[in-house]
């Protein structure tokens, strides 16, 4: 029985202190609706924000009624202290109603309404943003408080999102949306300039009044800027939490990269386009997936997964594709650019943006169809793409073309905004008479091409890489056939002409074609150049000029037999590699008779250069007799 006393006392102390602390809320909400301690109440509002409030004008406080309110007046709040100093928001007058907790509900906000707001909101690349809670470098962000009401009539807006690349000024307005129903929807509408072009936006939502963080919380969203549309819907898995997205969404437009003026990501130029994707966030994870573009007769499918829990990105992606044409992409395919002299290149001088493969870490598996550049198709493409810290690389890159296997590894060191290329290229087996010519008749050469390409370069496109290169190209043909015509017209006679009069298919073989050429500042310089074919040795010099793709080689036939007549004309190339131009060089026609040819003089060693294309063509008869020829007339 001695336990009840002391029950007795413990419970009539504890109403005393309860009694004791509602006094003293009671007495400090009653001295604040009063307007007295103004200054206390501001400095408690600010250590627990953890960032300064100011209030210049009128404070109204209503704390002692069932829906606590508070009524400021040219309110100004500053940036946290995870963020560079400044100003958050500058309020000319902000209302709240508060919701007291009770059973069934939490702390919340009843209604908030925000007359004549500029929100000056800011967020580094490393996510340190002014609008968040509480530091991110010390955990989650915890629960917003529930909002039931909002209203935000045409407040300025000054967004700088670093780690988006979104820049936006303009006014957004918040409010609940007038109907009949009992919960009306939340309507958000901005208008504006992002990231520098006029854009608008509007994001439908579910009721604020019957928000749960058990129920899932809807939403729709309509973006225009530029000629592009993106439109969408999902649902946050708890309203407010942000940390946890899923919606699916679609895009169409006139040019796929005016997404990032809504975006903030940087894509390439294409015609007329559409997209389609699903998107889903858990945190510092994201996930893209059923990503389909289409423009013109391209299409590519993609699943992209990106997780920032180290604080670098790290993007790993799979891409797949029917079929890609390179004249679907760029800006002519956009029609913003008709140069003349864009049209003479092979060589793409689409830009790549070294800041943004500084942005992340990537890992890329690519399988393609069909790629289509200009004229020549590559099949069955697969590549696998890493980029680490800046630096790209390929290994491998592989495709058939023209019958062939093309190989390459390349690595692009973009750490600085010039960044340098390595490129290795292989091509075993393409097959010259598939390339592409201009009559219905069998083509004008046949037989299997081997080359390599190993070459160093500068620059943001393939064409400014080629332009500056410096290294090796070689390609070897060791069997097949030419027209007749052809090749006599190398060592030009009237047999010759006659051939080339009548369009005649004759064929003839040909034994052995090496062509080596060294590279230096996007000049390639012929130091071998020589065909064997049965009737005629073909040597050859000159140059390729990559920054403006011109050819310019002299091409000189040695008959086999003799001739009676002879006229010793160079044969000239000329043109582009796009549109090359054969002619004859006729001021210097002289007649002459058969002539010796000194291949040691025309011909490097020729076991090398077969060996760098591929160790097994250095064994191959008809050219390994073409080095003992050279070999012989050397001495």
């Amino acid at each position: 029985m001695k336990s009840w006393p002391f029950i007795r006392r413990v419970l009539i102390s504890t109403a005393v202190a309860l009694t004791a602390v509602i006094v003293v809320v009671a007495a400090l909400s009653a001295a604040l609706d009063a307007g007295y301690l103004r200054g206390p109440f501001v400095r408690f509002l600010t250590a627990h924000a953890g960032r300064k409030i100011q209030i210049d004008g009128a404070l109204e406080t209503h704390f002692l009624s069932r829906h606590p309110r508070m009524t400021a007046e040219r309110v100004t709040i500053g940036n946290p202290p995870w963020t560079p100093p400044g100003v958050t928001a500058e309020i000319e007058k902000i209302g709240l109603v508060f919701q007291i907790p009770g059973f069934g509900h939490s702390f919340g906000i009843q209604r908030l309404e925000m007359d004549a707001a500029t929100l000056h909101l800011v967020r580094d690349s490393r996510g340190h943003a002014n609008w968040q809670r509480t530091d991110p470098d010390r955990g989650p962000q915890g629960d917003l408080p529930l909002i039931r009401s909002l209203s935000m009539r045409r407040a300025h807006v000054v967004l700088d999102d670093a780690r988006r690349h979104l820049q936006f000024k303009g006014t957004v307005s918040a409010q609940d949306a007038t109907g009949t129903g009992a919960a009306p929807p939340l309507r958000i509408e901005g208008a504006g300039e992002l990231n520098g072009r006029e854009a608008t936006f509007e994001i439908t939502a579910d009721p604020l009044a019957s928000a749960s963080r058990r129920n899932a919380y809807g939403f729709a969203f309509a973006e225009r800027s530029s000629g592009s549309r993106l439109t969408g819907s999902g649902s946050l898995t708890r309203a407010f939490d942000f940390e946890e997205i899923d919606a699916a969404f679609e895009a169409s437009g006139e040019d796929l990269e005016d997404l990032y003026f809504l975006t903030g990501v940087r894509l390439v130029n294409t015609g007329s386009y559409r997209l389609s994707g699903k998107v889903a966030r858990r945190g510092t994870h994201t996930l893209f997936s059923n990503l389909t573009v289409t423009s013109g007769q391209s299409d590519v499918q993609a699943n992209v997964s990106i997780d920032s829990a180290s604080g670098r990105r790290k993007f790993t992606a799979e891409f797949e594709s029917r079929m890609i044409r390179t004249a679907d992409l760029g800006l002519r395919a956009a029609g913003r650019e008709h140069d003349p002299e864009a049209e003479r290149l092979l060589l793409s001088n689409a830009m790549l943006n070294p800041s943004a493969v500084r942005r992340g870490d990537w890992v890329v598996q690519f399988r393609g169809r069909r790629i289509d550049v200009h004229r020549v198709s590559l099949h069955e493409v697969s590549a696998k793409m890493t980029i680490d810290q800046g630096v790209l690389a390929v290994a491998p890159l592989q495709a058939d073309v023209l019958g062939g296997k093309l190989t390459a590894h390349l690595k692009v060191d973009a750490r600085t905004d010039s960044p340098t290329s390595d490129v290795d290229l292989k091509l075993a087996g393409v097959q010259l008479g598939q390339f592409d010519h201009k009559d219905t008749g069998p083509p004008p050469a046949e037989g299997a091409l081997q080359a390599r390409v190993r070459v160093r370069g500068q620059g943001r496109s393939i064409h400014q890489v080629a332009a500056s290169a410096n290294g090796t190209v070689t390609a070897v043909v060791t069997h097949g056939t030419i027209r007749t015509s052809l090749a006599e017209l190398t060592g030009i006679d009237l047999r010759a002409l006659g051939l080339m009069l009548t369009k005649n298919k004759q064929e003839t073989g040909i034994r052995c074609v090496v062509a080596g050429l060294q590279a230096h500042d996007g000049i390639l310089e012929a130091q071998s150049l020589i065909a064997d074919t049965d009737p005629v040795l073909i040597t050859g010099e000159g140059q390729l000029h990559l920054d403006s793709e011109s050819l310019d080689f002299k091409l000189r036939g040695h008959p086999k037999s003799v001739r009676l007549f002879r006229l010793r004309a160079p044969v000239l190339v000329r043109g582009t590699l796009i549109h090359p131009a054969i002619g004859i060089e006729a001021r210097k026609a002289v007649a002459q008779t058969a002539e010796a040819v000194a291949l040691g003089v025309v011909l490097t060693p020729l076991a090398g250069m077969l060996a760098f294309v591929d160790p097994g063509l250095a064994k191959d008869a008809d050219c390994a007799s073409l080095q003992v020829q050279a070999t012989a007339s050397s001495r």
